[in-house]
């Protein structure tokens, strides 16, 4: 199944608001910056960043791959607008890295995301 594209973040200034006006999360290799957004029926947008020292055009789109999924799974958890972009860092092991090792490591933040912002909105 696809990710859909009302799901994803596609455009530079998006991209730029959630670094500079965002929240940030820091994981054990990811960094996560999170800006609310008005409501429109979309609950959570992503975007991924993977840069060339996380390793070649292969092992970057795999972690790119895994975290679609993750998000088409457990992206409906979060309840609240959010733009959401995931910065993978260089110390990520793509051949260690599964759904299973996603899941483990963005569960947490997303719990911890429907509550901060949950508390913001007053849902």
């Amino acid at each position: 199944m696809i990710y859909p594209p009302e799901h994803r973040l596609r455009r530079r200034g998006r991209f730029t608001a959630c670094y500079d006006s965002g929240r940030k999360y820091f994981t054990r290799h990811f960094v996560v910056f999170v800006l609310l957004r008005p409501a429109d029926g979309v609950s959570a947008r992503l975007g991924l960043t993977v840069g060339k020292k996380c390793g070649g055009a292969v092992a970057r789109n795999r972690i790119k791959r895994v975290l679609r999924e993750f998000f088409r799974l457990h992206g409906s958890a979060v309840e609240v607008p959010l733009d959401i972009v995931i910065v993978a860092k260089k110390s990520l092991d793509v051949a260690g890295f599964s759904l299973d090792a996603a899941c483990r490591e963005l569960l947490p933040l997303v719990a911890r995301l429907r509550k901060d912002f949950s508390r913001v909105t007053g849902a």
